[in-house]
Protein backbone atom coordinates (compact mmCIF):
# COMPACT_ATOMS: atom_id res chain seq x y z
CA UNK A 1 0.00 0.00 0.00
CA UNK A 2 1.26 3.53 -0.75
CA UNK A 3 2.94 5.46 2.06
CA UNK A 4 2.48 9.24 1.95
CA UNK A 5 5.35 11.14 3.57
CA UNK A 6 4.77 14.78 4.44
CA UNK A 7 5.64 17.59 6.81
CA UNK A 8 3.00 18.20 9.48
CA UNK A 9 3.75 21.91 9.14
CA UNK A 10 2.86 21.65 5.44
CA UNK A 11 -0.40 19.86 6.33
CA UNK A 12 -1.34 22.62 8.80
CA UNK A 13 -0.57 25.28 6.15
CA UNK A 14 -2.91 23.48 3.73
CA UNK A 15 -5.61 23.14 6.40
CA UNK A 16 -5.46 26.78 7.38
CA UNK A 17 -6.40 25.57 10.86
CA UNK A 18 -4.45 24.60 13.97
CA UNK A 19 -4.98 20.90 14.69
CA UNK A 20 -3.23 19.19 17.60
CA UNK A 21 -0.79 16.66 16.16
CA UNK A 22 -1.44 14.00 18.81
CA UNK A 23 -5.16 14.18 18.13
CA UNK A 24 -4.52 13.88 14.40
CA UNK A 25 -2.29 10.81 14.84
CA UNK A 26 -4.80 9.14 17.17
CA UNK A 27 -8.06 9.79 15.30
CA UNK A 28 -7.24 10.11 11.59
CA UNK A 29 -6.31 6.40 11.08
CA UNK A 30 -10.00 5.59 11.69
CA UNK A 31 -10.75 6.96 8.22
CA UNK A 32 -8.87 4.03 6.67
CA UNK A 33 -5.10 4.36 7.00
CA UNK A 34 -2.18 3.52 9.29
CA UNK A 35 0.50 5.78 10.75
CA UNK A 36 3.71 4.30 9.38
CA UNK A 37 6.27 6.57 11.03
CA UNK A 38 6.67 9.82 12.98
CA UNK A 39 10.09 11.48 12.95
CA UNK A 40 10.02 15.02 14.26
CA UNK A 41 7.89 17.07 11.87
CA UNK A 42 7.88 14.31 9.24
CA UNK A 43 4.96 11.85 9.18
CA UNK A 44 4.42 8.78 7.00
CA UNK A 45 0.87 7.49 6.55
CA UNK A 46 0.01 4.24 4.77
CA UNK A 47 -3.16 4.78 2.74
CA UNK A 48 -5.49 1.90 1.94
CA UNK A 49 -5.60 1.27 -1.84
CA UNK A 50 -9.31 2.11 -2.12
CA UNK A 51 -8.57 5.80 -1.43
CA UNK A 52 -6.31 7.08 -4.24
CA UNK A 53 -7.69 10.57 -3.58
CA UNK A 54 -5.57 10.59 -0.39
CA UNK A 55 -2.32 9.66 -2.15
CA UNK A 56 -0.93 13.15 -1.43
CA UNK A 57 -0.75 15.57 1.46
CA UNK A 58 -3.22 17.77 -0.46
CA UNK A 59 -5.78 14.95 -0.53
CA UNK A 60 -5.14 14.18 3.13
CA UNK A 61 -5.70 17.84 4.01
CA UNK A 62 -9.07 17.81 2.24
CA UNK A 63 -10.09 14.62 4.08
CA UNK A 64 -8.92 16.04 7.43
CA UNK A 65 -11.06 19.17 7.02
CA UNK A 66 -14.23 17.14 6.70
CA UNK A 67 -13.34 14.29 9.08
CA UNK A 68 -12.44 16.67 11.93
CA UNK A 69 -15.46 18.82 11.02
CA UNK A 70 -13.36 21.88 10.25
CA UNK A 71 -15.20 22.16 6.92
CA UNK A 72 -17.62 19.18 6.79
CA UNK A 73 -19.35 18.17 3.59
CA UNK A 74 -18.50 18.21 -0.09
CA UNK A 75 -15.57 20.43 -1.03
CA UNK A 76 -16.52 22.87 -3.78
CA UNK A 77 -13.76 24.15 -6.07
CA UNK A 78 -14.05 27.33 -8.09
CA UNK A 79 -13.94 26.41 -11.77
CA UNK A 80 -13.51 28.88 -14.63
CA UNK A 81 -13.81 28.45 -18.37
CA UNK A 82 -10.93 28.68 -20.83
CA UNK A 83 -10.35 28.37 -24.56
CA UNK A 84 -7.72 25.64 -24.18
CA UNK A 85 -8.47 22.94 -26.74
CA UNK A 86 -6.99 19.55 -27.60
CA UNK A 87 -7.85 17.84 -30.88
CA UNK A 88 -7.77 14.06 -30.89
CA UNK A 89 -6.72 12.40 -34.14
CA UNK A 90 -8.32 9.07 -35.16
CA UNK A 91 -4.85 7.54 -35.38
CA UNK A 92 -4.77 7.00 -31.58
CA UNK A 93 -7.88 4.80 -31.51
CA UNK A 94 -5.90 1.55 -31.64
CA UNK A 95 -2.90 2.86 -29.70
CA UNK A 96 -4.02 4.78 -26.60
CA UNK A 97 -7.48 6.16 -27.32
CA UNK A 98 -8.43 8.42 -24.39
CA UNK A 99 -7.14 11.78 -23.21
CA UNK A 100 -8.42 14.28 -20.64
CA UNK A 101 -6.87 17.65 -19.85
CA UNK A 102 -7.04 20.50 -17.35
CA UNK A 103 -5.44 23.91 -16.81
CA UNK A 104 -4.58 25.06 -13.28
CA UNK A 105 -3.62 28.73 -13.00
CA UNK A 106 -1.96 30.67 -10.24
CA UNK A 107 -0.16 27.81 -8.48
CA UNK A 108 2.56 29.01 -6.10
CA UNK A 109 5.10 26.35 -7.09
CA UNK A 110 8.00 25.60 -4.75
CA UNK A 111 10.19 22.55 -4.23
CA UNK A 112 7.73 21.06 -1.76
CA UNK A 113 4.84 21.41 -4.24
CA UNK A 114 6.88 19.85 -7.06
CA UNK A 115 7.89 16.92 -4.87
CA UNK A 116 4.32 16.32 -3.69
CA UNK A 117 2.75 16.44 -7.15
CA UNK A 118 5.42 14.21 -8.70
CA UNK A 119 4.95 11.71 -5.87
CA UNK A 120 1.17 11.78 -6.36
CA UNK A 121 1.68 11.28 -10.09
CA UNK A 122 3.79 8.15 -9.60
CA UNK A 123 1.47 6.69 -6.95
CA UNK A 124 -1.49 7.08 -9.30
CA UNK A 125 0.56 5.51 -12.10
CA UNK A 126 1.35 2.51 -9.93
CA UNK A 127 -2.13 2.15 -8.38
CA UNK A 128 -5.17 2.96 -10.50
CA UNK A 129 -2.94 3.33 -13.57
CA UNK A 130 -1.61 -0.25 -13.27
CA UNK A 131 1.97 0.85 -13.98
CA UNK A 132 0.83 3.30 -16.67
CA UNK A 133 -1.12 0.72 -18.70
CA UNK A 134 -4.57 2.09 -17.84
CA UNK A 135 -3.46 5.71 -17.63
CA UNK A 136 -0.42 7.99 -17.49
CA UNK A 137 -0.20 11.62 -16.38
CA UNK A 138 1.74 14.51 -17.88
CA UNK A 139 2.29 17.75 -15.90
CA UNK A 140 3.50 20.75 -17.93
CA UNK A 141 4.42 24.43 -17.68
CA UNK A 142 1.56 25.89 -19.73
CA UNK A 143 3.34 29.17 -20.49
CA UNK A 144 6.06 27.44 -22.52
CA UNK A 145 3.70 26.09 -25.21
CA UNK A 146 0.97 27.36 -27.50
CA UNK A 147 -2.47 25.86 -27.87
CA UNK A 148 -4.48 24.32 -29.49
CA UNK A 149 -2.89 20.96 -28.80
CA UNK A 150 -3.10 17.82 -30.89
CA UNK A 151 -3.07 14.24 -29.65
CA UNK A 152 -2.14 11.84 -32.42
CA UNK A 153 -0.15 8.71 -33.26
CA UNK A 154 3.02 9.06 -35.35
CA UNK A 155 5.69 6.87 -36.90
CA UNK A 156 8.39 6.04 -34.32
CA UNK A 157 11.16 7.57 -36.42
CA UNK A 158 9.30 10.65 -37.65
CA UNK A 159 9.62 12.86 -34.56
CA UNK A 160 12.56 13.99 -32.46
CA UNK A 161 12.53 15.98 -29.21
CA UNK A 162 14.50 16.42 -25.99
CA UNK A 163 12.95 14.16 -23.32
CA UNK A 164 12.79 15.10 -19.66
CA UNK A 165 16.08 14.36 -17.93
CA UNK A 166 18.16 14.55 -21.14
CA UNK A 167 19.81 17.36 -23.07
CA UNK A 168 19.90 15.86 -26.57
CA UNK A 169 17.18 15.29 -29.13
CA UNK A 170 16.07 11.69 -29.55
CA UNK A 171 13.60 9.87 -31.78
CA UNK A 172 10.77 7.93 -30.19
CA UNK A 173 12.58 4.68 -31.02
CA UNK A 174 15.76 5.94 -29.35
CA UNK A 175 13.85 6.97 -26.23
CA UNK A 176 12.50 3.44 -25.80
CA UNK A 177 16.03 2.03 -26.06
CA UNK A 178 18.10 4.62 -24.19
CA UNK A 179 15.91 6.57 -21.76
CA UNK A 180 15.36 4.86 -18.34
CA UNK A 181 11.60 5.42 -18.58
CA UNK A 182 11.60 4.13 -22.15
CA UNK A 183 13.35 0.95 -21.07
CA UNK A 184 10.98 0.52 -18.12
CA UNK A 185 7.68 1.19 -19.89
CA UNK A 186 8.48 0.49 -23.54
CA UNK A 187 6.65 -2.85 -23.35
CA UNK A 188 3.36 -0.90 -23.22
CA UNK A 189 3.92 0.09 -26.87
CA UNK A 190 5.14 -3.33 -28.00
CA UNK A 191 3.75 -4.34 -31.41
CA UNK A 192 2.36 -0.83 -32.01
CA UNK A 193 3.13 0.51 -35.49
CA UNK A 194 2.62 4.10 -34.32
CA UNK A 195 3.28 5.83 -31.00
CA UNK A 196 1.05 8.43 -29.25
CA UNK A 197 2.24 12.02 -29.05
CA UNK A 198 0.85 15.28 -27.63
CA UNK A 199 2.07 18.39 -29.47
CA UNK A 200 1.26 22.10 -29.44
CA UNK A 201 0.38 24.41 -32.35
CA UNK A 202 4.10 24.87 -33.15
CA UNK A 203 4.76 21.09 -33.19
CA UNK A 204 6.57 21.24 -29.86
CA UNK A 205 6.26 17.91 -28.01
CA UNK A 206 4.59 18.10 -24.61
CA UNK A 207 4.37 14.39 -23.98
CA UNK A 208 5.17 10.97 -25.38
CA UNK A 209 2.67 8.93 -23.32
CA UNK A 210 2.96 6.70 -21.42
CA UNK A 211 6.75 7.07 -21.47
CA UNK A 212 8.08 10.59 -20.84
CA UNK A 213 7.33 14.31 -21.11
CA UNK A 214 9.33 16.75 -23.16
CA UNK A 215 12.00 18.78 -21.38
CA UNK A 216 10.49 21.97 -22.82
CA UNK A 217 7.49 21.89 -20.45
CA UNK A 218 9.33 20.85 -17.29
CA UNK A 219 7.72 22.33 -14.18
CA UNK A 220 10.02 24.37 -11.91
CA UNK A 221 9.73 26.98 -9.16
CA UNK A 222 9.02 29.75 -11.70
CA UNK A 223 5.98 27.91 -13.09
CA UNK A 224 2.62 29.47 -12.26
CA UNK A 225 0.21 27.90 -14.75
CA UNK A 226 0.11 24.11 -15.07
CA UNK A 227 -1.38 22.08 -17.93
CA UNK A 228 -2.25 18.48 -17.17
CA UNK A 229 -2.83 15.68 -19.66
CA UNK A 230 -3.96 12.18 -18.74
CA UNK A 231 -3.97 9.51 -21.44
CA UNK A 232 -4.88 5.87 -21.26
CA UNK A 233 -6.91 2.84 -22.26
CA UNK A 234 -9.63 3.17 -19.60
CA UNK A 235 -11.69 6.35 -19.88
CA UNK A 236 -13.07 6.15 -16.33
CA UNK A 237 -9.59 5.81 -14.82
CA UNK A 238 -8.33 8.69 -17.00
CA UNK A 239 -11.11 10.97 -15.72
CA UNK A 240 -10.58 9.95 -12.10
CA UNK A 241 -6.81 10.57 -12.23
CA UNK A 242 -7.37 14.01 -13.77
CA UNK A 243 -9.88 14.92 -11.04
CA UNK A 244 -7.51 13.82 -8.27
CA UNK A 245 -4.44 15.68 -9.51
CA UNK A 246 -6.40 18.80 -10.58
CA UNK A 247 -8.02 19.19 -7.17
CA UNK A 248 -4.68 18.51 -5.44
CA UNK A 249 -3.22 21.52 -7.26
CA UNK A 250 -6.35 23.52 -6.37
CA UNK A 251 -5.60 22.74 -2.71
CA UNK A 252 -2.27 24.53 -3.32
CA UNK A 253 -4.13 27.69 -4.28
CA UNK A 254 -4.47 27.02 -7.99
CA UNK A 255 -7.60 27.88 -9.94
CA UNK A 256 -9.09 25.14 -12.10
CA UNK A 257 -9.92 26.04 -15.70
CA UNK A 258 -12.06 23.86 -17.93
CA UNK A 259 -10.56 22.60 -21.18
CA UNK A 260 -12.03 21.10 -24.34
CA UNK A 261 -11.08 17.75 -25.86
CA UNK A 262 -12.50 17.30 -29.37
CA UNK A 263 -13.02 13.82 -30.87
CA UNK A 264 -14.22 14.57 -34.41
CA UNK A 265 -17.71 16.00 -33.90
CA UNK A 266 -17.80 15.20 -30.18
CA UNK A 267 -16.67 17.81 -27.64
CA UNK A 268 -15.84 16.81 -24.06
CA UNK A 269 -15.19 19.26 -21.24
CA UNK A 270 -12.62 18.40 -18.54
CA UNK A 271 -12.18 18.12 -15.64
CA UNK A 272 -15.64 16.74 -14.81
CA UNK A 273 -16.04 17.71 -11.16
CA UNK A 274 -19.83 17.43 -10.89
CA UNK A 275 -20.76 15.13 -8.00
CA UNK A 276 -22.73 11.95 -8.67
CA UNK A 277 -26.00 11.44 -6.80
CA UNK A 278 -26.83 8.09 -5.19
CA UNK A 279 -29.87 7.02 -3.18
CA UNK A 280 -30.05 4.25 -0.58
CA UNK A 281 -32.39 3.16 2.19
CA UNK A 282 -31.60 4.14 5.77
CA UNK A 283 -32.94 0.75 6.89
CA UNK A 284 -30.33 -0.97 4.67
CA UNK A 285 -27.50 1.00 6.30
CA UNK A 286 -28.81 0.20 9.79
CA UNK A 287 -29.10 -3.51 8.99
CA UNK A 288 -25.52 -3.69 7.70
CA UNK A 289 -23.98 -1.64 10.54
CA UNK A 290 -26.17 -3.21 13.22
CA UNK A 291 -27.11 0.10 14.86
CA UNK A 292 -30.29 2.16 14.86
CA UNK A 293 -29.26 5.54 13.47
CA UNK A 294 -30.94 8.88 13.98
CA UNK A 295 -31.20 11.06 10.87
CA UNK A 296 -28.75 13.54 12.37
CA UNK A 297 -26.24 10.74 13.00
CA UNK A 298 -26.44 9.64 9.37
CA UNK A 299 -26.08 13.18 8.09
CA UNK A 300 -23.17 14.05 10.37
CA UNK A 301 -21.37 10.79 9.53
CA UNK A 302 -21.55 11.42 5.79
CA UNK A 303 -20.57 15.08 6.12
CA UNK A 304 -17.46 13.93 8.03
CA UNK A 305 -16.60 11.71 5.05
CA UNK A 306 -16.85 14.59 2.56
CA UNK A 307 -20.32 14.03 1.05
CA UNK A 308 -23.24 16.36 0.59
CA UNK A 309 -26.29 14.63 2.03
CA UNK A 310 -30.00 15.09 2.54
CA UNK A 311 -32.56 12.67 3.97
CA UNK A 312 -36.09 12.30 2.67
CA UNK A 313 -38.11 9.94 4.85
CA UNK A 314 -36.25 6.59 4.90
CA UNK A 315 -34.12 7.51 1.89
CA UNK A 316 -30.56 8.83 2.12
CA UNK A 317 -29.50 10.94 -0.86
CA UNK A 318 -25.77 11.60 -1.18
CA UNK A 319 -23.70 13.59 -3.65
CA UNK A 320 -20.41 11.77 -4.19
CA UNK A 321 -17.23 13.79 -4.88
CA UNK A 322 -15.78 13.36 -8.37
CA UNK A 323 -12.41 12.30 -6.88
CA UNK A 324 -13.93 9.36 -4.94
CA UNK A 325 -13.51 6.56 -7.48
CA UNK A 326 -14.01 3.92 -4.77
CA UNK A 327 -17.76 4.53 -4.35
CA UNK A 328 -19.27 1.92 -6.68
CA UNK A 329 -22.22 0.47 -4.75
CA UNK A 330 -24.56 1.27 -1.87
CA UNK A 331 -22.40 -0.78 0.47
CA UNK A 332 -19.50 1.65 -0.09
CA UNK A 333 -21.64 4.52 1.21
CA UNK A 334 -22.70 2.38 4.18
CA UNK A 335 -19.04 1.75 5.00
CA UNK A 336 -18.42 5.51 5.05
CA UNK A 337 -21.45 6.00 7.31
CA UNK A 338 -19.89 3.51 9.74
CA UNK A 339 -16.49 5.23 9.57
CA UNK A 340 -18.01 8.66 10.07
CA UNK A 341 -20.22 7.40 12.89
CA UNK A 342 -17.19 5.82 14.58
CA UNK A 343 -16.52 2.10 14.96
CA UNK A 344 -15.71 2.74 18.60
CA UNK A 345 -19.31 3.86 19.16
CA UNK A 346 -20.78 0.60 17.89
CA UNK A 347 -21.60 -1.61 20.87
CA UNK A 348 -20.65 -5.28 20.55
CA UNK A 349 -23.59 -7.70 20.66
CA UNK A 350 -23.84 -11.35 21.63
CA UNK A 351 -24.94 -13.97 19.06
CA UNK A 352 -28.71 -14.52 19.01
CA UNK A 353 -28.37 -18.28 18.50
CA UNK A 354 -25.91 -20.98 19.49
CA UNK A 355 -24.00 -22.79 16.75
CA UNK A 356 -21.11 -25.22 16.64
CA UNK A 357 -18.32 -24.88 14.10
CA UNK A 358 -16.36 -27.68 12.50
CA UNK A 359 -13.73 -28.05 9.84
CA UNK A 360 -14.79 -28.24 6.20
CA UNK A 361 -14.36 -31.58 4.46
CA UNK A 362 -11.68 -30.05 2.26
CA UNK A 363 -9.79 -28.75 5.30
CA UNK A 364 -9.91 -32.21 6.86
CA UNK A 365 -8.60 -33.72 3.62
CA UNK A 366 -5.70 -31.24 3.50
CA UNK A 367 -4.81 -31.96 7.14
CA UNK A 368 -4.94 -35.72 6.52
CA UNK A 369 -2.64 -35.47 3.49
CA UNK A 370 -0.16 -33.34 5.39
CA UNK A 371 -0.08 -35.82 8.24
CA UNK A 372 0.47 -38.77 5.88
CA UNK A 373 3.28 -37.12 3.88
CA UNK A 374 5.07 -35.89 6.99
CA UNK A 375 4.83 -39.42 8.38
CA UNK A 376 6.46 -40.70 5.19
CA UNK A 377 9.45 -38.43 5.78
CA UNK A 378 8.56 -35.47 3.54
CA UNK A 379 8.86 -31.75 4.39
CA UNK A 380 6.03 -29.42 3.45
CA UNK A 381 6.76 -26.36 1.30
CA UNK A 382 4.60 -23.44 0.14
CA UNK A 383 5.45 -22.08 -3.29
CA UNK A 384 4.25 -19.09 -5.31
CA UNK A 385 1.01 -19.41 -7.24
CA UNK A 386 2.61 -17.47 -10.11
CA UNK A 387 4.98 -19.16 -12.53
CA UNK A 388 5.90 -18.99 -16.22
CA UNK A 389 5.20 -20.96 -19.40
CA UNK A 390 8.78 -22.22 -19.66
CA UNK A 391 8.62 -24.02 -16.31
CA UNK A 392 4.97 -25.06 -16.51
CA UNK A 393 4.98 -26.38 -20.07
CA UNK A 394 8.30 -26.47 -21.92
CA UNK A 395 10.45 -28.02 -19.20
CA UNK A 396 7.69 -30.51 -18.37
CA UNK A 397 7.34 -31.48 -22.04
CA UNK A 398 3.68 -30.49 -22.00
CA UNK A 399 1.64 -28.91 -24.81
CA UNK A 400 -1.18 -27.77 -22.55
CA UNK A 401 -2.43 -24.29 -21.76
CA UNK A 402 -1.82 -21.93 -18.86
CA UNK A 403 -3.71 -18.84 -17.73
CA UNK A 404 -1.40 -15.92 -18.46
CA UNK A 405 -1.14 -12.61 -16.59
CA UNK A 406 -2.04 -9.65 -18.79
CA UNK A 407 0.54 -7.27 -17.36
CA UNK A 408 3.16 -9.36 -15.52
CA UNK A 409 5.71 -7.70 -13.27
CA UNK A 410 8.39 -10.01 -14.71
CA UNK A 411 8.80 -12.84 -17.19
CA UNK A 412 9.39 -15.29 -14.35
CA UNK A 413 5.90 -14.57 -12.96
CA UNK A 414 3.84 -14.38 -16.15
CA UNK A 415 1.15 -17.03 -15.59
CA UNK A 416 -0.80 -18.82 -12.88
CA UNK A 417 0.56 -22.28 -12.10
CA UNK A 418 -1.26 -25.21 -13.67
CA UNK A 419 0.65 -27.81 -11.67
CA UNK A 420 2.53 -27.99 -8.35
CA UNK A 421 5.37 -30.18 -9.60
CA UNK A 422 7.37 -27.50 -11.51
CA UNK A 423 7.46 -25.37 -8.35
CA UNK A 424 8.77 -28.33 -6.33
CA UNK A 425 11.42 -28.94 -8.99
CA UNK A 426 12.58 -25.33 -8.61
CA UNK A 427 12.80 -25.73 -4.83
CA UNK A 428 15.11 -28.75 -5.25
CA UNK A 429 17.11 -26.88 -7.89
CA UNK A 430 17.76 -24.07 -5.41
CA UNK A 431 18.88 -26.68 -2.84
CA UNK A 432 20.80 -29.05 -5.10
CA UNK A 433 24.03 -28.33 -3.22
CA UNK A 434 22.52 -29.80 -0.05
CA UNK A 435 22.70 -33.44 1.03
CA UNK A 436 20.40 -36.21 -0.21
CA UNK A 437 17.74 -37.43 0.06
CA UNK A 438 15.52 -34.41 -0.53
CA UNK A 439 11.82 -35.07 0.03
CA UNK A 440 9.26 -32.26 -0.25
CA UNK A 441 5.51 -31.98 -0.81
CA UNK A 442 2.82 -29.35 -1.20
CA UNK A 443 -0.96 -29.28 -0.93
CA UNK A 444 -2.17 -26.21 -2.77
CA UNK A 445 -4.30 -24.70 -5.48
CA UNK A 446 -3.58 -24.58 -9.20
CA UNK A 447 -5.63 -23.09 -12.04
CA UNK A 448 -6.82 -25.35 -14.86
CA UNK A 449 -7.32 -24.49 -18.53
CA UNK A 450 -10.89 -23.31 -17.82
CA UNK A 451 -9.50 -20.80 -15.28
CA UNK A 452 -10.97 -22.77 -12.35
CA UNK A 453 -9.15 -23.46 -9.08
CA UNK A 454 -8.21 -27.06 -8.29
CA UNK A 455 -6.73 -28.45 -5.07
CA UNK A 456 -3.70 -30.60 -5.84
CA UNK A 457 -1.27 -32.77 -3.89
CA UNK A 458 2.26 -33.23 -5.19
CA UNK A 459 5.46 -34.69 -3.81
CA UNK A 460 9.02 -34.90 -5.13
CA UNK A 461 11.91 -37.04 -3.96
CA UNK A 462 15.49 -36.58 -5.20
CA UNK A 463 17.85 -39.39 -4.19
CA UNK A 464 20.66 -41.47 -5.63
CA UNK A 465 18.83 -44.79 -5.65
CA UNK A 466 15.18 -43.75 -5.95
CA UNK A 467 13.08 -45.44 -8.65
CA UNK A 468 9.56 -46.29 -9.81
CA UNK A 469 9.12 -49.07 -7.24
CA UNK A 470 9.81 -46.59 -4.44
CA UNK A 471 7.25 -44.17 -5.92
CA UNK A 472 4.66 -46.95 -6.24
CA UNK A 473 5.07 -47.89 -2.58
CA UNK A 474 4.60 -44.23 -1.53
CA UNK A 475 1.44 -43.98 -3.64
CA UNK A 476 0.05 -47.15 -2.07
CA UNK A 477 0.84 -45.82 1.42
CA UNK A 478 -1.03 -42.58 0.70
CA UNK A 479 -4.01 -44.46 -0.74
CA UNK A 480 -4.15 -46.86 2.23
CA UNK A 481 -3.65 -44.31 5.03
CA UNK A 482 -6.13 -41.86 3.50
CA UNK A 483 -8.75 -44.59 3.08
CA UNK A 484 -9.14 -43.86 -0.62
CA UNK A 485 -10.03 -46.39 -3.29
CA UNK A 486 -7.37 -45.29 -5.76
CA UNK A 487 -6.21 -47.40 -8.71
CA UNK A 488 -3.14 -47.18 -10.92
CA UNK A 489 -2.88 -48.00 -14.61
CA UNK A 490 -0.22 -47.68 -17.28
CA UNK A 491 0.10 -44.05 -18.34
CA UNK A 492 2.49 -41.87 -20.30
CA UNK A 493 3.52 -38.35 -19.38
CA UNK A 494 6.32 -36.50 -21.21
CA UNK A 495 8.03 -35.50 -17.93
CA UNK A 496 8.44 -39.15 -16.88
CA UNK A 497 10.37 -42.13 -18.25
CA UNK A 498 8.23 -44.19 -20.62
CA UNK A 499 7.17 -47.41 -18.92
CA UNK A 500 7.94 -46.00 -15.47
CA UNK A 501 4.87 -43.83 -15.11
CA UNK A 502 1.37 -44.68 -13.88
CA UNK A 503 -1.95 -42.85 -13.94
CA UNK A 504 -3.97 -42.43 -10.76
CA UNK A 505 -7.66 -43.28 -11.17
CA UNK A 506 -10.58 -42.69 -8.86
CA UNK A 507 -13.84 -44.44 -9.82
CA UNK A 508 -12.62 -44.75 -13.38
CA UNK A 509 -11.57 -41.10 -13.75
CA UNK A 510 -7.95 -40.03 -14.22
CA UNK A 511 -7.05 -37.68 -11.37
CA UNK A 512 -3.24 -37.70 -11.45
CA UNK A 513 0.00 -39.51 -12.18
CA UNK A 514 3.25 -40.63 -10.58
CA UNK A 515 6.53 -42.18 -11.61
CA UNK A 516 10.23 -41.80 -12.28
CA UNK A 517 11.23 -38.45 -13.79
CA UNK A 518 12.82 -38.44 -17.24
CA UNK A 519 16.53 -37.46 -17.33
CA UNK A 520 15.69 -34.63 -19.76
CA UNK A 521 13.21 -33.18 -17.25
CA UNK A 522 15.83 -33.36 -14.51
CA UNK A 523 18.48 -31.72 -16.70
CA UNK A 524 16.07 -28.94 -17.79
CA UNK A 525 15.60 -28.10 -14.10
CA UNK A 526 19.36 -28.36 -13.44
CA UNK A 527 18.96 -31.42 -11.21
CA UNK A 528 21.76 -34.00 -11.13
CA UNK A 529 20.24 -37.04 -9.39
CA UNK A 530 17.27 -39.38 -10.08
CA UNK A 531 13.86 -38.21 -8.97
CA UNK A 532 10.36 -39.53 -8.45
CA UNK A 533 7.20 -37.47 -8.24
CA UNK A 534 3.44 -37.63 -7.85
CA UNK A 535 0.66 -35.15 -8.52
CA UNK A 536 -3.08 -35.63 -8.20
CA UNK A 537 -6.26 -33.57 -8.10
CA UNK A 538 -7.88 -33.85 -4.66
CA UNK A 539 -11.02 -31.99 -5.73
CA UNK A 540 -12.13 -35.00 -7.78
CA UNK A 541 -12.17 -37.27 -4.73
CA UNK A 542 -15.49 -37.64 -2.95
CA UNK A 543 -15.50 -36.06 0.47
CA UNK A 544 -13.00 -33.34 -0.40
Amino acid sequence: MPVINFSYEDLIDLLGYGLDRDRFLEEFPMIGCDVERVEGDEIGIEIFPDRPDMNSVEGIARAVRSFFEIEPGLKEYRVRESDVTTYVDKSVENVRPFIATALIKGVDVNDRVISSIMDLQEKLHHGIGRNRKKMAIGVHDFDKVSQPFTYKAVDPSSTRFVPLGFTEEMSLEEILKRHPKGVEYGHLLKDKEKYPLLIDSNNNVLSFPPIINGRLTEVNTSTRNIFIDVTGEDENVVRLALNIISTALAERGGEIHLTKVIYGNEVKIYPELSPVERRLKKEYAERIIGVRLAQEDVKRSLLRMGYDVRIEGDEIIVRIPAWRGDILHDIDVVEDIAIGYGFNRIEPDKPKCLTYGKSLKKSRMIKKMRTILIGLGFCEVATLTLSNKRDELERMGSEGKVIEIENPISGELSCVRASLLPSLMKICRANRHRSLPQRIFEVGYVVNEEAKNELHLSFLEIDEGTNFSRCKSLFEAISRDAGMELEMKRYEHPAFIKGRCAGIYYRGELIGYFGELHPKTLVDFDLEHPGIALEMNLDQIEGC
